[in-house]
């Protein structure tokens, strides 16, 4: 969560969101207390895993894709995914930006 939900306590808390309401809210579960907000996607803040985790591609054409995520460029911001399954199974994007993937919790 950002700064912006830092006076309501849950900056730099983590959740998972449930359910998207319109296009750019959604309600977010907080793993710490099990609260249910809702928020607006400049409130949030990107999880990106660890490389071989699994990431929801959520802008951009492959947007609702799932990928694997091969390599993290920290200098450029981005990221490079394989996804997989689907009509887009196995291929490859180069340089996706942090803010078009999240981490998935399974």
């Amino acid at each position: 969560m950002s700064k912006a939900l830092a006076e309501r306590g849950y900056y730099k808390q983590k959740g998972v969101v449930i359910k998207v309401v319109d296009k750019y809210v959604g309600e977010i579960k907080m793993l710490d207390g099990g609260h249910v907000l809702r928020v607006d996607q400049q409130e949030l803040e990107t999880m990106i895993p660890h490389v071989g985790g699994l990431v929801r591609i959520v802008n951009g054409a492959y947007c609702g894709s799932n990928a694997r995520l091969l390599f993290i460029d920290i200098e450029k911001y981005c990221a490079k995914v394989q996804i997989e399954k689907g009509v887009f199974d196995g291929r490859f994007l180069p340089t996706v930006g942090y803010e078009d993937i999240c981490k998935i919790m399974l």
